[in-house]
């Protein structure tokens, strides 16, 4: 792909294209909270969140947890210095109230504030050196780091876990598991908790949608690509009673516009802050193709900017992002 961002936090999703697909497992030691349990199906999330969870627990170490490789991990007791090299492992991190703990974070990360004051180990091309000097008891890398990589950091005995979330589910499986290692169960049970409460406000409101009140909705996060089943941002659009117009395809893929226009969506959703070569936005791009004017979307106008962050990010926010994707699809039934 070209030098499509400005902003270098997008770079996660150009990574996401090409990166393979790969389930997320959590396995819990004997005396915690099973995640599974802390995450139910999002059909069922949030039907008053304090009453479906169970009764918080400390960890009990040694604690033994999978990561979405099939790699297992033991830890005899809560990590101590944590060296996070994706922003959205970041975030869950300073969710869970880690921010002492956290002894160095990626290039890409900008969110929250105090993320800014902590030690950089690089970005896509990690620095070893930075992560190595660290002395991490845990690194969190998220699907983003190639196996090189992981390799020669696990080569010199450290612990590198990685996840890779398909769902609104597995992202909070993840955070709950977080919580176990780190020992922080009950700030984990409160994240998760609101998140599934954002959850039911958009499953609430367009819960009764009949099939032809859905709307059909593009999504572009880099000119010419857009995402299909298979990930969470299809998840998103499902559940915001919106009708992916690329479902036919499995994960990222390049667009075939006339098929875009066949499908004349009614909603398209774009990145806010991509900008091209030439400067221009998504959305000039997007209204500036050939036939596109013929798109119920661009002839309503109705192509919204997206907070990128929000909807790219597998970690707590992205119910956040699930609320923007439902007030852009159906801004009569979610309320600003």
């Amino acid at each position: 792909m070209k030098n499509w961002r400005r902003i270098g936090s997008l770079g996660l999703l150009a990574l996401l294209l090409v990166l393979a697909a790969c389930g997320n497992n959590n396995t819990v030691n004997q005396g915690t909270r099973n995640a599974a349990e802390a995450a139910q199906p999002t059909q069922n999330a949030g039907t008053n969140a304090e009453a479906n969870q169970p009764a918080v627990q400390e960890t009990t170490y040694p604690y033994t947890a999978t990561d979405s490789t099939g790699k297992e991990f033991t830890f005899n007791a809560a990590p101590e210095r944590i060296v996070s090299l994706a922003p959205s492992e970041t975030e869950v991190l300073f969710a869970l109230g880690l921010d002492e703990q956290v002894a160095g974070v990626s290039d890409l990360d900008d969110y929250p504030e105090a993320v800014k004051d902590k030690p950089r180990m690089g970005g896509f091309q990690v620095n070893v050196e930075a992560v190595v000097a660290a002395q991490p008891d845990l690194i969190l890398a998220a699907n983003l780091i190639d196996e090189a990589t992981v390799k020669s950091l696990t080569d010199m005995g450290l612990t590198v876990l990685q996840s890779n979330p398909k769902t609104i589910d597995a992202v909070m499986e993840h955070i709950q598991t977080i919580g176990e290692i780190t020992n922080q169960q009950a700030e984990a049970t409160e994240v998760i908790g609101k998140m599934k409460q954002e959850i039911q406000t958009v499953t609430d409101a367009v819960g009764s949608l009949s099939e032809d009140q859905k709307q059909k909705v593009y999504i572009e996060f880099s000119p010419g690509w857009t995402v299909g089943k298979g990930e969470f941002m299809d998840e998103m659009i499902t559940l915001s009673g919106g009708i992916n117009v690329a479902s036919d395809v499995e994960g990222w893929s390049e667009i075939n516009e006339e098929q875009i226009i066949q499908a004349n969506p009614d909603v398209i959703l774009y990145a806010k802050s991509v900008i091209d070569e030439n400067n221009k936005t998504l959305a000039e791009i997007i209204k500036g193709r050939s036939g596109w004017d013929q798109i119920t979307a661009v002839k309503e106008n109705r192509i919204i900017a997206l907070d990128d962050n929000l909807l790219s990010r597998t970690g707590p926010r992205v119910t956040q992002g699930l609320i923007e994707v439902a007030k852009a699809v159906h801004p009569d039934l979610i309320q600003p």
